[in-house]
């Protein structure tokens, strides 16, 4: 993931050279029948002015970098989430939305896009009812499920000619629909200025997440009590910091453990040391216990 973050670097950079005129780039990666996958960048923050959008297609996108806020509904009843790395953007076909950057600048997504028979076919087939085959939520949070298929697909972009797309857009979708069905909408019980502080700490674990983080620094941080910062960082992204932080960690060492070239060289204990792991103990369990597998097996099986 640290390279995927480091892919919107650049473009931010550029826009700052220009002005702070805010671009999107999307780049196709592949497509399928009923399928076709995007990455794609945009470099707006506070200063742009947010739009209303719709989704032509139904949408699963997993936010690789930065944050955003992400709207929809009617203005009177309107949902909104926190979007942070490790998380999926839903849309169903037709939907209105808003993307807003009021708490930094960009965000990079790898967005799946399903043609409405494609997609209602692959719902029947993850055994969703036909009243269950569109989204109720605007998103799933960075659960430990998504993973695999996370690191997989955010590997694949260093090499997409050669990258699995047809498998990960049926594993995501049928992933995306099954988890869906289980998250609880974000109801907002906030205090005022709590969602800014709490996607600071979101960007700070993005650009170092080695680094020894714990509740109180970040509490002390962002300027609310281990309780309150706890409590609002799990609403905002549905996980808790600890579960943020090490999963942050475990996407990285597998994109790693997953890269061709550069990283094969590399042991899996320095890999562990530079993701932030005290110990190859520590890593070793929490890596099969989020992939199912351990670090030797995942780099053999996926190398």
């Amino acid at each position: 993931m640290a390279k995927i973050a480091a892919a919107l670097t650049k473009p931010l950079a550029q826009n700052s050279t220009d002005g702070g005129t805010s671009r999107l780039s999307t780049r196709m990666l592949a497509r399928g029948s009923g399928w076709t996958v995007h990455d794609v960048i945009c470099t707006a923050g506070p200063q742009d002015p947010s739009y209303e959008e719709q989704h032509a297609h139904t949408s699963i996108a997993i936010v690789t970098a930065g944050s955003f806020q992400y709207r929809s509904g009617s203005r009177s009843a309107k949902q909104y989430e926190l979007m942070t790395p490790g998380s999926l953007l839903l849309g169903n076909a037709g939907q209105t939305f808003e993307c807003g950057h009021e708490h930094g600048n960009g965000d990079h997504c790898l967005s799946f896009q399903y043609t409405q028979e494609h997609f209602e076919q692959l719902a029947a087939d993850a055994g969703a009812a036909v009243s269950k085959r569109r989204f109720p939520v605007l998103r799933v949070p960075p659960l430990r499920a998504l993973s695999p298929v996370i690191a997989r697909a955010c590997a694949g972009t260093a090499e997409p000619v050669n990258a699995p797309w047809d498998e990960l857009s049926i594993q995501l979708a049928g992933q995306a629909i099954q988890l869906a069905s289980g998250v609880t909408p974000n109801r907002r019980g906030t205090q005022p200025g709590s969602e800014a502080r709490v996607a600071r700490s979101v960007r700070a674990i993005e650009h170092r997440p080695e680094a020894a983080l714990t509740i109180e620094n970040m509490a002390l941080e962002a300027g609310l009590s281990p309780y309150h910062f706890l409590r609002t960082f799990q609403l905002l992204t549905g996980v808790t910091p600890h579960q943020y932080i090490l999963r942050v960690r475990l996407r990285g060492a597998a994109g790693r453990l997953l890269n061709p070239s550069s990283d094969r060289s590399v042991s899996i204990l320095d890999i562990a040391l530079d993701c932030g792991f005290g110990d190859l103990s520590n890593f070793n369990h929490a890596f099969r216990a989020e992939f199912g597998l351990s670090p030797r097996r995942y780099r053999k099986l996926h190398t």
